[in-house]
Protein backbone atom coordinates (compact mmCIF):
# COMPACT_ATOMS: atom_id res chain seq x y z
CA UNK A 1 0.00 0.00 0.00
CA UNK A 2 1.41 3.38 -0.99
CA UNK A 3 1.87 6.08 1.61
CA UNK A 4 -0.73 8.79 1.90
CA UNK A 5 0.15 12.19 0.40
CA UNK A 6 2.01 14.31 2.90
CA UNK A 7 2.31 18.07 3.46
CA UNK A 8 5.51 19.27 5.04
CA UNK A 9 6.07 22.36 7.15
CA UNK A 10 9.51 23.03 5.69
CA UNK A 11 12.74 21.21 4.93
CA UNK A 12 14.32 21.75 8.36
CA UNK A 13 11.35 20.69 10.52
CA UNK A 14 11.69 17.10 11.63
CA UNK A 15 9.88 14.34 13.51
CA UNK A 16 12.30 11.96 15.22
CA UNK A 17 10.95 8.64 16.48
CA UNK A 18 13.55 7.34 18.94
CA UNK A 19 13.64 3.59 19.66
CA UNK A 20 15.18 3.17 23.11
CA UNK A 21 16.73 -0.17 24.03
CA UNK A 22 15.82 -1.01 27.64
CA UNK A 23 16.88 -4.67 27.66
CA UNK A 24 18.16 -5.37 31.22
CA UNK A 25 20.16 -8.39 30.01
CA UNK A 26 22.31 -6.08 27.92
CA UNK A 27 22.64 -3.21 30.39
CA UNK A 28 23.61 -5.54 33.24
CA UNK A 29 26.72 -6.58 31.28
CA UNK A 30 27.57 -3.22 29.67
CA UNK A 31 30.38 -1.00 30.98
CA UNK A 32 28.20 2.00 30.09
CA UNK A 33 25.42 2.22 32.68
CA UNK A 34 21.78 2.64 31.74
CA UNK A 35 21.49 5.82 33.85
CA UNK A 36 24.34 7.41 31.89
CA UNK A 37 22.71 6.36 28.65
CA UNK A 38 19.37 7.93 29.63
CA UNK A 39 21.09 11.16 30.66
CA UNK A 40 22.62 11.54 27.19
CA UNK A 41 19.32 10.67 25.50
CA UNK A 42 17.34 13.21 27.54
CA UNK A 43 19.71 16.02 26.62
CA UNK A 44 19.59 14.96 22.97
CA UNK A 45 15.78 14.92 22.91
CA UNK A 46 15.69 18.37 24.49
CA UNK A 47 18.21 19.63 21.90
CA UNK A 48 16.01 18.41 19.03
CA UNK A 49 12.98 20.18 20.46
CA UNK A 50 14.84 23.44 21.04
CA UNK A 51 16.35 23.58 17.53
CA UNK A 52 12.94 24.36 16.08
CA UNK A 53 9.66 24.95 17.87
CA UNK A 54 7.88 22.81 15.27
CA UNK A 55 10.13 19.77 15.79
CA UNK A 56 8.55 16.71 17.34
CA UNK A 57 10.03 13.74 19.21
CA UNK A 58 8.41 10.40 19.98
CA UNK A 59 10.20 7.87 22.21
CA UNK A 60 9.39 4.15 22.05
CA UNK A 61 10.86 1.82 24.67
CA UNK A 62 12.12 -1.50 23.29
CA UNK A 63 12.13 -4.25 25.90
CA UNK A 64 12.78 -7.95 25.53
CA UNK A 65 9.12 -8.88 25.97
CA UNK A 66 7.22 -5.81 24.77
CA UNK A 67 7.52 -2.26 23.47
CA UNK A 68 5.45 0.85 24.09
CA UNK A 69 5.27 4.62 23.61
CA UNK A 70 6.75 6.45 26.60
CA UNK A 71 6.93 10.04 25.31
CA UNK A 72 5.24 12.16 22.66
CA UNK A 73 6.13 15.85 22.47
CA UNK A 74 2.95 16.63 20.51
CA UNK A 75 0.76 15.88 23.53
CA UNK A 76 -0.45 18.91 25.45
CA UNK A 77 0.86 17.52 28.73
CA UNK A 78 4.41 17.45 27.33
CA UNK A 79 4.53 20.97 25.91
CA UNK A 80 5.23 22.91 29.13
CA UNK A 81 8.92 23.62 29.52
CA UNK A 82 9.41 25.91 32.51
CA UNK A 83 12.53 28.04 32.91
CA UNK A 84 14.33 26.07 30.20
CA UNK A 85 14.85 23.08 32.47
CA UNK A 86 12.53 20.73 30.58
CA UNK A 87 10.68 19.50 33.71
CA UNK A 88 7.82 17.93 31.78
CA UNK A 89 10.18 16.05 29.49
CA UNK A 90 12.22 14.50 32.31
CA UNK A 91 9.30 13.82 34.64
CA UNK A 92 6.94 12.24 32.12
CA UNK A 93 9.52 10.30 30.15
CA UNK A 94 11.30 8.87 33.19
CA UNK A 95 8.06 7.95 34.92
CA UNK A 96 6.68 6.22 31.84
CA UNK A 97 10.03 4.50 31.31
CA UNK A 98 10.03 3.15 34.86
CA UNK A 99 6.46 1.89 34.52
CA UNK A 100 7.31 0.21 31.22
CA UNK A 101 10.38 -1.57 32.58
CA UNK A 102 8.43 -2.90 35.56
CA UNK A 103 5.70 -4.19 33.25
CA UNK A 104 8.23 -5.70 30.83
CA UNK A 105 9.96 -7.51 33.69
CA UNK A 106 6.67 -8.95 34.91
CA UNK A 107 5.96 -10.28 31.43
CA UNK A 108 9.41 -11.87 31.45
CA UNK A 109 8.64 -13.82 34.61
CA UNK A 110 5.72 -15.45 32.86
CA UNK A 111 7.92 -16.67 30.01
CA UNK A 112 9.72 -19.98 30.11
CA UNK A 113 13.40 -20.09 30.99
CA UNK A 114 16.03 -20.23 28.29
CA UNK A 115 14.33 -17.81 25.87
CA UNK A 116 16.46 -15.54 23.72
CA UNK A 117 17.13 -12.26 25.52
CA UNK A 118 17.33 -9.94 22.50
CA UNK A 119 15.23 -6.80 22.33
CA UNK A 120 11.94 -6.68 20.45
CA UNK A 121 13.27 -4.42 17.68
CA UNK A 122 10.74 -5.61 15.11
CA UNK A 123 7.86 -4.53 17.34
CA UNK A 124 9.23 -1.05 18.01
CA UNK A 125 9.97 -0.52 14.30
CA UNK A 126 6.40 -1.47 13.46
CA UNK A 127 5.03 0.90 16.08
CA UNK A 128 7.22 3.73 14.76
CA UNK A 129 6.01 3.17 11.18
CA UNK A 130 2.38 3.02 12.32
CA UNK A 131 2.78 6.33 14.14
CA UNK A 132 4.37 7.94 11.08
CA UNK A 133 1.62 6.65 8.78
CA UNK A 134 -0.95 8.10 11.16
CA UNK A 135 0.83 11.46 10.88
CA UNK A 136 0.83 11.15 7.08
CA UNK A 137 -2.92 10.56 7.05
CA UNK A 138 -3.80 13.26 9.58
CA UNK A 139 -4.49 15.76 6.80
CA UNK A 140 -2.55 18.57 8.48
CA UNK A 141 0.99 19.85 8.03
CA UNK A 142 3.66 17.71 9.63
CA UNK A 143 7.45 17.54 9.95
CA UNK A 144 9.69 15.25 7.88
CA UNK A 145 9.80 11.93 9.77
CA UNK A 146 12.76 9.67 10.48
CA UNK A 147 13.51 6.84 12.90
CA UNK A 148 16.52 6.67 15.21
CA UNK A 149 17.37 3.25 16.71
CA UNK A 150 19.48 3.41 19.88
CA UNK A 151 20.32 -0.25 20.21
CA UNK A 152 22.75 -2.23 22.34
CA UNK A 153 21.31 -5.75 22.42
CA UNK A 154 22.46 -8.31 19.83
CA UNK A 155 20.34 -9.13 16.79
CA UNK A 156 17.52 -11.62 17.22
CA UNK A 157 17.62 -13.93 14.16
CA UNK A 158 14.05 -15.05 14.83
CA UNK A 159 12.93 -11.47 14.05
CA UNK A 160 14.62 -11.39 10.65
CA UNK A 161 11.46 -11.56 8.52
CA UNK A 162 9.55 -8.98 10.58
CA UNK A 163 12.49 -6.56 10.66
CA UNK A 164 13.10 -6.83 6.92
CA UNK A 165 9.41 -6.22 6.25
CA UNK A 166 9.60 -3.08 8.41
CA UNK A 167 12.75 -1.94 6.60
CA UNK A 168 11.14 -2.28 3.17
CA UNK A 169 8.00 -0.52 4.43
CA UNK A 170 10.14 2.39 5.61
CA UNK A 171 11.93 2.46 2.25
CA UNK A 172 8.61 2.56 0.39
CA UNK A 173 7.39 5.41 2.61
CA UNK A 174 10.73 7.24 2.19
CA UNK A 175 11.38 7.21 5.95
CA UNK A 176 15.12 7.00 6.76
CA UNK A 177 16.17 4.72 9.62
CA UNK A 178 19.21 6.02 11.50
CA UNK A 179 20.94 3.62 13.86
CA UNK A 180 23.38 4.14 16.69
CA UNK A 181 24.69 0.82 17.98
CA UNK A 182 26.37 0.85 21.41
CA UNK A 183 26.90 -2.89 21.91
CA UNK A 184 30.14 -4.83 21.66
CA UNK A 185 29.38 -6.45 18.28
CA UNK A 186 27.90 -4.50 15.40
CA UNK A 187 24.32 -5.11 14.25
CA UNK A 188 23.72 -6.55 10.79
CA UNK A 189 20.03 -5.69 10.99
CA UNK A 190 20.65 -2.02 11.74
CA UNK A 191 23.36 -1.78 9.10
CA UNK A 192 20.94 -3.08 6.49
CA UNK A 193 18.13 -0.84 7.77
CA UNK A 194 20.21 2.34 7.44
CA UNK A 195 21.72 1.33 4.10
CA UNK A 196 18.41 0.38 2.45
CA UNK A 197 16.43 3.40 3.70
CA UNK A 198 19.17 5.99 3.18
CA UNK A 199 19.80 6.62 6.87
CA UNK A 200 23.04 6.86 8.85
CA UNK A 201 24.56 4.00 10.82
CA UNK A 202 27.31 4.60 13.35
CA UNK A 203 28.91 2.72 16.22
CA UNK A 204 30.44 5.22 18.70
CA UNK A 205 33.91 4.35 19.92
CA UNK A 206 33.76 6.52 23.07
CA UNK A 207 30.43 6.12 24.84
CA UNK A 208 31.30 8.86 27.33
CA UNK A 209 30.78 11.31 24.47
CA UNK A 210 27.53 9.74 23.29
CA UNK A 211 25.67 13.05 23.31
CA UNK A 212 28.21 14.56 20.90
CA UNK A 213 27.71 11.67 18.51
CA UNK A 214 23.94 11.98 18.76
CA UNK A 215 23.89 15.72 18.23
CA UNK A 216 26.47 16.04 15.43
CA UNK A 217 25.46 12.93 13.45
CA UNK A 218 21.84 12.16 14.24
CA UNK A 219 20.67 15.62 15.29
CA UNK A 220 20.95 17.05 11.78
CA UNK A 221 17.75 17.32 9.76
CA UNK A 222 17.40 15.59 6.40
CA UNK A 223 17.81 18.79 4.39
CA UNK A 224 21.06 19.79 6.14
CA UNK A 225 22.57 16.34 5.54
CA UNK A 226 23.00 17.23 1.87
CA UNK A 227 25.73 19.69 2.89
CA UNK A 228 27.49 17.62 5.58
CA UNK A 229 30.01 14.79 5.51
CA UNK A 230 28.30 12.16 7.65
CA UNK A 231 29.63 8.62 8.25
CA UNK A 232 29.35 6.43 5.17
CA UNK A 233 28.43 2.72 5.29
CA UNK A 234 31.54 0.53 5.22
CA UNK A 235 31.35 -3.24 5.04
CA UNK A 236 27.59 -3.64 5.48
CA UNK A 237 26.71 -7.16 6.64
CA UNK A 238 24.01 -8.41 4.26
CA UNK A 239 23.84 -11.94 5.65
CA UNK A 240 20.35 -13.34 6.16
CA UNK A 241 18.84 -15.60 8.79
CA UNK A 242 17.42 -18.99 7.86
CA UNK A 243 13.73 -19.63 8.39
CA UNK A 244 14.23 -23.07 9.92
CA UNK A 245 16.73 -22.51 12.75
CA UNK A 246 16.73 -18.67 12.87
CA UNK A 247 20.53 -18.56 12.59
CA UNK A 248 22.69 -16.24 10.48
CA UNK A 249 24.10 -18.02 7.42
CA UNK A 250 26.60 -17.28 4.66
CA UNK A 251 25.13 -19.73 2.12
CA UNK A 252 21.77 -21.44 2.01
CA UNK A 253 18.81 -22.70 0.00
CA UNK A 254 16.09 -20.35 -1.28
CA UNK A 255 12.53 -21.30 -2.15
CA UNK A 256 11.86 -20.20 -5.74
CA UNK A 257 8.20 -19.47 -4.92
CA UNK A 258 8.22 -17.39 -1.70
CA UNK A 259 11.98 -16.70 -1.38
CA UNK A 260 12.23 -18.29 2.07
CA UNK A 261 15.79 -19.07 3.14
CA UNK A 262 16.94 -22.38 4.65
CA UNK A 263 20.34 -23.49 5.90
CA UNK A 264 19.76 -27.11 4.82
CA UNK A 265 17.99 -28.83 1.95
CA UNK A 266 14.31 -29.57 2.56
CA UNK A 267 11.81 -31.51 0.49
CA UNK A 268 9.03 -29.05 1.26
CA UNK A 269 8.98 -25.31 1.99
CA UNK A 270 7.72 -24.70 5.51
CA UNK A 271 6.45 -21.24 4.51
CA UNK A 272 4.41 -21.76 1.32
CA UNK A 273 4.26 -25.58 1.13
CA UNK A 274 5.99 -25.86 -2.26
CA UNK A 275 7.57 -29.26 -2.92
CA UNK A 276 11.09 -29.19 -4.29
CA UNK A 277 12.45 -32.59 -3.31
CA UNK A 278 15.06 -34.72 -5.07
CA UNK A 279 12.43 -36.88 -6.78
CA UNK A 280 11.06 -33.85 -8.58
CA UNK A 281 14.55 -33.00 -9.85
CA UNK A 282 15.06 -36.56 -11.13
CA UNK A 283 11.77 -36.45 -13.04
CA UNK A 284 12.76 -33.14 -14.61
CA UNK A 285 16.15 -34.55 -15.64
CA UNK A 286 14.52 -37.58 -17.24
CA UNK A 287 12.14 -35.32 -19.18
CA UNK A 288 15.04 -33.21 -20.44
CA UNK A 289 16.89 -36.33 -21.61
CA UNK A 290 13.86 -37.46 -23.60
CA UNK A 291 13.62 -34.08 -25.29
CA UNK A 292 17.30 -34.15 -26.28
CA UNK A 293 17.13 -37.69 -27.74
CA UNK A 294 16.55 -37.49 -31.53
CA UNK A 295 13.87 -39.60 -33.12
CA UNK A 296 15.28 -42.49 -35.20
Amino acid sequence: MASAPSKLYSDDVTLVVVLLDTNPFFWSTSSFSFSQFITHVLVFVNAILTMNQLNQVVVIATGYNSCDYIYDSSLASNQSFGNGRMPALCANLLQNLEDFMVKDEQLGKEESEGRITCSLLSGSLSMALCYIQRIFRSGSLHPRPRILCLQGSPDGPEQYVAIMNAIFSAQRSMVPIDSCYIGAQNSAFLQQASYITGGVHHKPQQLDGLFQYLLTIFGTDLHSRNFLQLPKPVGVDFRASCFCHKSTIDMGYICSVCLSIFCKHHKKCSTCGSIFGQAQSDDASATNRKRKTPDL
